[in-house]
């Protein structure tokens, strides 16, 4: 008797909970062509193996522009004439539901469960916003908690009562879906003929309009949640209703199974191109954009020498906005490389182009061209490292995809996690975590400038018209991933790897000769690439210093380009001392020991230099002096020149310091001959300084020392008085 009533309790538990299995659910969805919205919907609902049938794909749109007005009539007529052939098969559960701005959560058994549990045929989804007829609002019956106004962007039902519902449709295609529903279920009769509710607590429906606040990623082991904190509920469908689809797309970087702690990206490798295997590459053309003067461009045009893609599948447009300063180094560029790409065509200053105008034409050149595969835009101020990058972006297989940069030590970024209600910057939950590579992945992203990579497929279809640049007051790029977005175009942006870093143009002094030397503080990485001994941390990581006389040290510190370039910005300067006592630069105005000198004060360089000294000089000393902790500080910095028609020697003299720099800043024999440093005390001298090399000393007592003669050519050393 026990086990008689044990079986009848587990039948009626079935009986209650699972009337319906998976199989018994259909989903029906209206898509009259296959957007990025369309694609990651069905890719959810494949992920839980819902059932699904499309309706309308290859149609015309008729329904008018939903995203902004009313209509969607044409998604009620298509479902009516589908229900027509399904409704009298009565176990038969139908979920109607948008697709273009919906995802699903969780999977069939989930809905079927909470749908038994609503207790009613058929089941709407709740809004706490009425559309689109506001008048309506107090004709809704009250609810004690939960929202109270219907949504017609998810419906469930079973299948008989859905077919009753929608076989009253009449009106026109451009008619609004939303209102028919409204109207039929503020009917009290037919609200309880139909056996009609609202899902008050988004047990199954998730609609994020008004709710985004409500709203929380829910991480799982295996895949990703959307949990409504008012509610306590968990969805099973999200819809990005009204204004919230960059929100949904957000949450669509994350469910259902898109990204998780435990096992990073799980959809970055789908749907990739293999180059390897492709018949040829394909063809790119890149667009450059010189938009004010930036530093570092002859580095940059290096770089994009360097990208690891065989240069004639890669056609050069480059738009030029700043009159003279940059035209030597493009002119440069051109000329040793006009035959290296498949074309190279330069646009300048005297075109008078606006940025928006010189972006467009840069586009239309490859939406133009049929051959063109790729359009790959860059701004001069992008400093790609990796070389790979374009083969990795064309491999990810995306309409419009970017690498991620970063200014250096900064969180400053080429994108935007989010955007404010006005359009502008919001910074996103995930924003610093993907910045900082944390995160890692393929990320749908409502913006991004400096550098993107964009089909030219897309360019010729879905963006075929002209004009994408230009719009109303918004900067170029702005107005770019507006139209994207507009166009329901996804926008990516990849950090799986380490593609580079922007530069920083914002202070950019072009009033010098050589204006990159004065760039160690707003971007020191390049300026370090630039400008520092390529063997200089060989001096920590090998030892590679040496001792040529008791307590001089000699090492590597400047690469060949800053010796030229401090030279070059000294002679610009022209007014060397000219090795007399009276010298006013100095306290007292009485120099005992002169030198025919130039100091970096006099050029504005003083703070950069003693910048220099504490980043690249300090640590040496450290090493080489241990347990002394240089203040890094120097009021006697500045370049000596050497010559015999003024000044060819220096007499034996102890420097104002605890120690001193002299840094050679041109080749013996090459430049000059003679001259070297004598160390008296120890009968030392070094004659052969090397270009870049620094000597370091002590400044007083122990070593007294004179500038050995130079015999033919001009000698030129920086030195620094150091901790005087």
């Amino acid at each position: 008797q026990n086990t008689m009533l044990q079986v009848k309790t587990i039948l009626v538990v079935v009986e209650i909970y699972f009337p319906s299995l998976p199989e018994n659910l259909l989903v029906l969805t209206v898509a009259t062509e296959e957007t990025d919205g369309f694609f990651r919907f069905m890719q959810s609902a494949n992920y839980f193996n819902y059932t699904v049938k499309v309706l309308g794909m290859g149609d015309t749109w008729k329904g008018g522009d939903v995203g902004r007005s009313i209509g969607g009539g044409q998604k009620v007529r298509l479902l009516k004439e589908a229900m027509e052939s399904l409704g009298d098969q009565e176990d038969l559960v139908v979920l109607t539901v948008d697709s273009y701005d919906l995802i699903f959560a969780g999977g069939p058994e989930e809905i079927l469960r909470k749908f038994q549990q609503a207790n009613h045929k058929i089941l709407f989804a709740a809004e706490g916003v009425v559309w689109p007829d506001k008048r309506l609002a107090d004709k809704y019956p009250s609810v004690r908690s939960g929202k109270r106004y219907l949504n017609s962007g998810g419906i469930i039902g079973y299948a008989p009562y859905i077919n009753k519902l929608v076989s009253q449709w009449n009106l026109h295609d451009n008619d609004d879906d939303q209102l028919f529903y409204t109207k039929i279920y503020l009917d009290p009769l037919q609200r309880q003929t139909l056996n009609m509710t609202l899902d008050h607590k988004c047990q199954i429906f998730q609609n994020l309009n008004g709710a985004v606040d409500e709203v929380l990623l829910k991480f799982g082991t295996d895949r990703v949640r959307v949990r409504n904190t008012a509610y306590d509920s968990l969805p099973v469908v999200v819809h990005g209703n009204g204004n919230t689809k960059m929100y949904l797309n957000y949450l669509g970087n994350y469910i259902p199974n898109v990204w998780n702690y435990e096992h990073g990206c799980s959809h970055c490798d789908d749907n990739v191109v293999d180059l390897s295997q492709l018949k040829d590459y394909p063809n790119v053309l890149v667009g450059v954009f010189i938009e004010q003067p930036t530093p570092f461009l002859p580095e940059f045009f290096q770089r994009l020498l360097t990208l690891d893609y065989p240069k004639d599948k890669l056609k050069l447009f480059i738009h030029n906005n700043v009159s003279v300063y940059h035209e030597k180094d493009i002119q440069k560029f051109w000329e040793e490389n006009r035959n290296v790409f498949g074309s190279f065509k330069v646009v300048g200053p005297e075109e008078n182009l606006s940025q928006g105008e010189a972006r467009n034409m840069g586009m239309d050149l490859c939406r133009s061209d049929a051959s063109c595969d790729y359009y790959f835009s860059m701004d001069s101020d992008v400093m790609l490292t990796n070389r790979q990058t374009l083969k990795l972006l064309i491999e990810q297989n995306r309409k419009i995809i970017g690498p991620l940069v970063t200014r250096h030590g900064k969180l400053w970024s080429n994108f935007w996690g989010a955007l404010s209600l006005d359009g502008y910057y919001a910074r996103s939950e995930d924003y610093v975590d993907i910045v900082q590579r944390k995160r890692m992945g393929v990320w749908n992203i409502p913006y991004m400038a400096h550098v993107y990579l964009v089909k030219g497929s897309v360019l010729r279809n879905e963006m075929k018209e002209r004009n994408y640049f230009v719009l109303e007051k918004l900067d170029p790029d702005m107005a770019f991933c507006r139209n994207a977005r507009e166009l329901g175009v996804f926008m990516y942006l990849t950090n799986r790897h380490d593609f580079g870093r922007l530069i920083s143009t914002a202070n950019y002094n072009i009033s010098h000769y050589n204006n990159d030397l004065w760039q160690i503080f707003e971007n020191p990485v390049d300026w370090k690439e630039k400008y520092i001994h390529q063997n200089y941390t060989r001096i920590f990581t090998e030892n590679h210093i040496e001792q040529p006389c008791p307590d001089v040290f000699w090492f590597p510190v400047f690469s060949e380009k800053a010796c030229d370039e401090i030279v070059e910005e000294m002679e610009h300067y022209g007014s060397w001392s000219g090795g007399k006592h009276e010298d006013k630069r100095i306290a007292g105005g009485y120099e005992t020991v002169p030198t025919d000198d130039i100091h970096m004060k006099q050029i504005g360089f003083d703070k950069e230099w003693l910048h220099f000294i504490r980043e690249f000089i300090s640590p040496v000393t450290l090493k080489v002096f241990s347990g002394y902790y240089t203040k890094g500080y120097a009021i006697m910095n500045f370049v000596v020149k050497y010559t015999p028609e003024r000044q060819a020697y220096l007499r034996p003299h102890h420097d104002s310091s605890t120690f001193t720099i002299n840094i050679a800043l041109n080749n013996k024999d090459t430049d000059f001959q003679g001259g070297g440093c004598r160390f008296h005390r120890y009968n030392c001298s070094i004659e052969s300084p090397r270009k870049g090399w620094s000597f370091m000393h002590p400044g007083r007592l122990t070593h007294l020392h004179e500038g050995l003669p130079t015999t033919n050519g001009t000698r030129y050393i920086a030195v620094s008085f150091i901790d005087p």
